[in-house]
């Protein structure tokens, strides 16, 4: 293959990527203003708040309570060679809240929330019920899309503040179980140590990332193609994408509050 033909292909594959970033950044755009203008549907939205906040409960506290045990014990095991063993109950919360929390929620939202959204609506548009929204009168956009966007943009900062609550109290009865630390004293390094910047970094990345998971789970179901091969194609990628997107923004998002 000659270099103007690789240049070529390049090409094509750069401006393919750029005009997927583009109907992703107009459909986010135009999902953002409905959610802004009448008419609303309460009762949408009250589902979506269901769905996507409370029965995501037990997978948040499952993988939070674990992910902060095993991080006690990882951060024990390697401070043990430094003989800073007492910073445990530092590294625990600002790992947990700063990063892994709202990491960890980011992810499940997209593996259990984008999918099913997806999947819904990809079914819907392969069924024609969304056809029928239209001759009904009633914009699939604000009827699909806006109420299930702005419940994870509600419930997702939620979700996230749990599973920091969650995921340090696990380090902290790993900690005091099982490493000897004393109670008291490992509440009051946890408290004295956090800041209210690493409260609102990890809230505002919550918004982010339960934003991101139903806009790409909405995206990939409106757009899919006919047929169960489209809807699991659908599927796929919304999970894919949001995953991806997600830590792609926790590494922008990070950065910014960094350098506050």
């Amino acid at each position: 293959m000659n270099p103007i033909s690789m240049l070529g292909h390049l090409g094509r594959a750069v401006l393919t990527v750029m005009a997927a970033f583009g109907r992703v950044a107009i459909f986010a755009l135009d999902a953002l203003s409905h959610m802004l203008r009448p008419p609303f549907y309460p009762r949408e939205f009250g589902v979506a708040l269901l769905n996507i906040g409370w029965l995501s409960l037990p997978v948040v506290g499952l993988t939070a309570i674990f992910t902060g045990g095993a991080l006690a014990l990882q951060i024990y095991a390697g401070g043990a060679r430094f003989n800073a063993e007492a910073v445990v109950p530092q590294i625990v919360a600002i790992g947990m809240v700063r990063e892994l929390g709202p990491v960890l929620v980011g992810l499940m939202i997209a593996a259990r929330v984008t999918s099913s959204i997806a999947a819904e609506i990809a079914t819907m548009k392969v069924t024609e019920q969304i056809d029928a929204l239209v001759t009904l009168s009633t914009h699939p956009m604000k009827y699909l899309v806006a109420p299930r966007v702005l419940a994870a943009l509600l419930t997702v900062p939620v979700l996230v503040a749990v599973g920091d609550i969650i995921g340090i109290a696990g380090g902290y009865t790993v900690a005091v179980q099982n490493l000897g630390f004393n109670s008291a004293a490992y509440l009051r390094n946890t408290v004295d140590f956090l800041e209210m910047r690493d409260i609102v970094s990890s809230l505002v990345k919550g918004a982010a990332f339960g934003t991101i998971a139903a806009i790409m789970g909405c995206y990939y179901g409106m757009n899919s193609g006919r047929g169960a091969q489209g809807v699991g194609r659908a599927t796929k990628g919304s999970v894919e994408a949001a995953a991806v997107l997600i830590l792609a923004a926790n590494f922008v998002l990070t950065g910014v509050f960094f350098s506050l």
